[in-house]
């Protein structure tokens, strides 16, 4: 069963062809980081004339790639933003309608807990789900027959998205959440003492708007605008140029940051997993290329499983490996398929 995914959710047009939900035959991605970095973050309206452009030079490099008969086509319905998930939605179901195959909807976050399985078949449900970027912190209990439960989630940026917002306050390119990964290890982790946000509600939901703000208001009793100008003037920085450039304080207020946000995330791990007594968990998303992240987590006492690199960050791969399941079960979308910019996964 060869199946063509699409993935236009955000800033990355990208298509795949996976079997049976296991085997990747071609994984291709367009990435338009070069468009959106002098803005420091994603213009909804370039997004989506970006995939307008590459969605067919895209899907023609991944069907050569793979290069076999495709029995259906499945492509990101939602959460994202509604004019690029307008643009991968129309080209499947035009394909659909001129191939004659079925056409089948995924949400873009059950995608990535299929990144996961996608690599390690061997997790099993229920597990544990934290699903992590730019765009999404959330966390789930994932049973099986497609069962979702939401546990928490952030009440206001991403985790991804406070990383990429500090990078730039900082004075470091766009996007700033590798690069202050990158520079965390040289720094003091416990230096700097943040206020952990406490919510109303479910206690367990997340905020980092405040650690956001936080780090602001150190630049400015800190008087560092000459510094961050320095940053900003590199025109390639590598990681030698970031260090000579970045003095100890600001390493240590960087290692303090990544160091609050994992503790932040991790600690709700420990909580559900205990709670609801799961030993698997997934983590997924593009903050899961985290090295900091990635090795904080491996040292808690559960089976932990992290997609490849490649498969953490938006692609459709994952898309084509949530359909399989959903393909076989008859989940099957009709021509009239709308894209839905805010898209529950316990609803979908």
């Amino acid at each position: 069963m060869n199946i063509l995914g699409l993935e236009t959710s955000c800033d990355e047009t990208a298509a795949a062809v996976v079997t049976d939900g296991r085997q990747v035959l071609s994984s291709v991605v367009s990435s338009q980081f070069d468009i959106h970095e002098r803005f420091g973050g994603v213009v909804p309206e370039l997004a989506s004339r970006e995939h307008l452009r590459a969605i067919v030079p895209v899907v023609e490099q991944a069907l050569a790639q793979a290069n076999v008969p495709i029995h259906a086509v499945a492509v990101t319905q939602g959460p994202g933003l509604i004019g690029s998930l307008l643009v991968g939605i129309t080209f499947a179901k035009a394909y659909a309608l001129a191939k004659k195959v079925p056409l089948i909807a995924v949400n873009h976050l059950e995608g990535h807990i299929h990144a996961v399985l996608l690599e390690h078949p061997e997790t099993e449900l229920p597990a544990l789900a934290l699903i992590v970027s730019g765009g999404h912190t959330h966390f789930y209990r994932c049973e099986p027959n497609f069962r979702y439960e939401l546990l928490s989630r952030t009440r206001d940026d991403a985790a991804g998205e406070a990383y990429d917002k500090v990078g730039k306050l900082l004075g470091y390119k766009y996007p700033g959440g590798p690069t202050l990964d990158l520079l965390a290890p040289y720094g003091n982790p416990r230096a700097v003492k943040f206020t952990r946000s406490k919510m109303s509600g479910n206690s367990l939901d997340l905020s980092f708007s405040g650690i956001k703000t936080a780090v602001l208001r150190l630049t400015e009793a800190r008087n560092m605008t000459a510094e961050i100008a320095t940053r900003r003037a590199l025109r390639e920085p590598t990681l030698a140029d970031y260090l000579a450039t970045t003095p100890k304080a600001t390493l240590d207020l960087i290692a303090s940051f990544q160091y609050t946000v994992i503790d932040e995330l991790l600690s709700r791990v420990r909580i559900f997993a205990e709670d609801l007594d799961l030993t698997n968990v997934i983590v997924s998303g593009g903050v899961a290329c985290n090295v900091g992240l990635r090795a904080a987590a491996r040292r808690l006492p559960y089976n932990i499983a992290f997609p490849t690199p490649q498969l953490s960050t938006d692609n459709a791969a994952m898309i084509a490996a949530a359909a399989y399941p959903r393909f076989l079960a008859g989940h099957l979308a009709a021509l009239d398929l709308r894209p839905k910019a805010n898209f529950s996964l316990t609803m979908a």
